[in-house]
């Protein structure tokens, strides 16, 4: 049994509401869990691609990411990216633009302290050391390659990448079962992942974990990238300011916008 999109936007309202309205210290709590469940994906990808080479690592820790949203859907959790949607529940005016900004701000910050968590985390235990330290080469290696993009094209990527988060979320309230959730979400963040779109929250591990993994001499050794283009300043300059924008567009716009438009405008009308 599925809904059909015009159910799922239906379905939507009331809880795109309830996020917006939930209590601040639960949300911020919930942030955090859906942080640490996105950066342990990210752990479990960059593991899986390291030990491989080429287009097949690479297609194969796209196909371990996904765990990450069957985490924060399954588990429970609150996801910056996926509540973009809530856009959906304000235009139907259930829930105010006040209170859409407010989960934003709180989940974000949440999911920022649950990745950031996780990235500190994996070089604190020496999970990086693995395959000869080449894993923490290469964790420092993919955060320079996402602080070295043009603001355009982190913005663009971002937009790719949450239009397709979202409508992962989306394609998740079609299945009334943790199976078909599981399998609707599957292919839509494997292609943004394979696709190299940028994500906000996953983000929040990659950046931080190469920054953290340049502490330690060897994996500093083992990554061929200019590490001195990688700081602080220039993750959350070239690389989160404009991801976060892009994602904003990508789901909130693309997505939650156009299927308002699309399934619920002329029925608030009639």
């Amino acid at each position: 049994m599925m809904n059909s999109p015009a159910e799922i936007a239906k379905n939507y309202v009331p809880i795109g509401k309830g996020k917006a309205n939930m209590k601040a210290s639960k949300l911020f709590v919930l942030g955090i869990l859906a942080g640490i469940f996105i950066a342990i994906a990210g752990v479990g990808a960059s593991t899986a691609s390291t030990s491989l080479s080429g287009s097949v690592g690479k297609l194969v820790g796209a196909c371990v990411f996904p765990a990450g949203l069957t985490l924060v859907i399954l588990a429970g959790s609150e996801l910056f990216t996926g509540n973009c949607l809530i856009i959906i529940s304000v235009l139907e005016k259930e829930a105010s633009v006040v209170n859409m900004l407010r989960n934003w701000v709180i989940v974000y910050l949440g999911n920022f302290v649950g990745s950031i968590f996780v990235a500190w985390g994996v070089s604190a235990c020496h999970q990086l050391s693995l395959f000869d330290n080449a894993l923490g080469g290469a964790t420092i290696n993919t955060a320079v390659a996402k602080v070295s993009m043009s603001f355009g094209d982190a913005f663009l990527k971002g937009v790719f990448c949450n239009m397709l988060v979202c409508l992962a979320v989306w394609l998740g309230f079609s299945s009334k079962t943790a199976a078909g959730k599981i399998a609707a979400l599957f292919y839509p963040i494997m292609v943004f992942v394979l696709s190299g779109f940028e994500h906000s929250i996953a983000n929040m591990f990659y950046g931080p974990a190469g920054l953290f993994a340049m502490g330690n001499a060897d994996y500093l050794a083992a990554a061929t990238a200019d590490t001195a283009k990688l700081t602080w300043g220039a993750f959350f300059v070239n690389n989160l300011i404009p991801v976060t924008l892009g994602n904003i567009v990508g789901g909130a716009v693309l997505v939650g916008l156009v299927y308002w438009y699309i399934y619920l405008k002329d029925d608030k009308k009639a």
